[in-house]
């Protein structure tokens, strides 16, 4: 990935990192006039002063040199579960992402550093939880343990750089990133699922015209590819399908439009200034980049969003299993009594939805005094993006029962499989009788819904 702006930048990318030659050339003049604004003597916060309650305290020249050193191990209180790989990742690119505006003014040499960590496929260990600042200083102090001085190639801290590793929302940026990646196939995910359940119940397709998404061309388009993916109608089994499978197009445009909503968010997060002090128009600037308010209320709001849409889908799964609804065998087994089929499937997505209610309160809510009053709110983006993970993995947990169900209706009413849906039988055994589901669920989540 060969980067000539900061734009170009990836977080979810898993390529190896390489800055043009011309970007570097940019971001090292500005280097260069940021340690000329430096020598004037006059305070900048953390960099010749102490840091949130301490930051009336002048440093002098030897305590500077250690100070942007110690800003990373003091902060480093966190510890396990540590983010996921592909999350860890995803930090660094965010931090490489809004160093390549400038305002931070880093030198190419840490600039470099950085490019080397995660081309190295060295996975920091960096805490899931536990942020509490304004701002993500915990988690961000983890993250760049290792380029303290002296501990990768002799690289030792120069002026400033400390303070920009730890400053901004960089971290909670990127793996939001991440996730509008995730949340756009699962997206794609509940549709064909959706479809499926439509088909197979014989559900009535006037709800789904795409003239009902008139002022609304995502629910238009939704409503256009439900119909598409449930097929032409037959006979209907009555004049209304329940409620579950009529509000499918609005539910799911709900959560694309949550989406796209998150993706700006994320575009404006990068974008922004988010570093402070920065270093704009020739001087130092304290900002508040840190409170990362609209990042947090669109994952907050996309959480929301997937929440409902995986109550959606357990109501119609518990549908699924009602011969009144289907025509088929109840709860969808060959021989009822003798067999349970797929009751405790729905009882599991019972569950998960049950848990994933819990993750939808608003992150910003609950704000707390922290050094001395100096930091008095926070807005725990890092939180927030971390509730939205975990909802996005229950919300694909919810889907694939679902989708065990809409299988087992069309095998037992002997209908084919539409084409969206026959990648679940390469990984799903016949259900002729009882047997533990649990297995063919995580077949389910590490494969077709993967």
């Amino acid at each position: 990935m060969l980067i000539n702006q900061a734009a170009d930048v990836e977080p979810s990318s898993a390529e190896p990192v390489e800055i043009a030659q011309p970007l570097l050339d940019h971001l090292a003049a500005i280097r260069r006039e940021v340690l000329q604004a430096l020598a004037s003597d006059e305070p900048v916060y953390g960099v010749n002063t102490g840091m949130g309650a301490m930051s009336k305290v002048r440093l002098s020249e030897s305590e500077q040199r250690i100070h942007q050193r110690n800003l990373l191990l003091g902060r480093a209180v966190g510890g396990p579960p540590w983010l996921p790989a592909d999350e860890a990742r995803a930090v660094l690119l965010g931090r490489l992402r809004t160093f390549l505006n400038g305002d931070a003014g880093v030198s190419v040499e840490l600039i470099q550093q950085l490019v080397a960590l995660i081309n190295s496929n060295v996975v920091p260990q960096i805490p899931a939880e536990g942020a509490g600042s304004a701002g993500e200083i915990i988690p961000l102090a983890h993250a760049f343990g290792s380029l303290v001085g002296g501990h990768v190639s002799g690289f030792e801290l120069g002026p400033k750089e400390g303070i920009a590793l730890l400053a901004g929302i960089p971290g909670a940026t990127g793996r939001a990133a991440l996730q509008v990646v995730r949340a756009r196939g699962l997206a794609e995910h509940l549709t064909v699922v959706a479809a499926g359940a439509i088909a197979v119940v014989g559900a009535n397709r006037a709800p789904y015209q795409p003239l009902a998404g008139r002022g609304d061309d995502v629910l238009a388009g939704e409503l256009a590819r439900l119909l598409e993916l449930a097929g032409p109608e037959e006979e209907p089994r009555s004049l209304q399908a329940p409620v579950s499978f009529r509000v499918a197009g609005q539910v799911i445009a709900h959560v694309r439009r949550s989406i796209d909503d998150l993706d700006r968010a994320v575009g404006r997060a990068f974008d922004g200034v988010t570093d402070s002090p920065a270093y704009l128009g020739g001087e130092f600037v304290g900002t508040a980049g840190f409170h990362g308010i609209d990042l947090t209320a669109y994952c907050d709001h996309l959480t929301a969003a997937l929440a409902h849409a995986a109550e959606v889908s357990a109501a119609r799964l518990h549908r699924l299993l009602d011969p009144n609804v289907t025509g088929l065998p109840a709860q969808l087994t060959h021989e009822p009594g003798p067999q349970a089929g797929l009751v405790a499937v729905h009882k599991r997505a019972v569950a998960t939805t049950h848990r994933l209610r819990r993750l939808t309160l608003p992150a910003a809510i609950g704000t707390a005094e922290t050094s001395n009053g100096q930091e008095d709110v926070q807005t725990f983006s890092w939180e927030a993006v971390g509730n939205l993970g975990e909802a996005i993995r229950l919300t694909r947990e919810v889907t694939a029962c679902e989708l065990l169900a809409v299988y087992q209706a069309f095998t037992l009413a002997k209908r084919p499989l539409p084409t969206s849906l026959q990648m679940v039988a390469d990984v799903v055994p016949p259900i002729s009788s009882d047997r533990p589901f649990g297995k063919d669920l995580t077949r389910l989540l590490e494969t077709v819904l993967s």
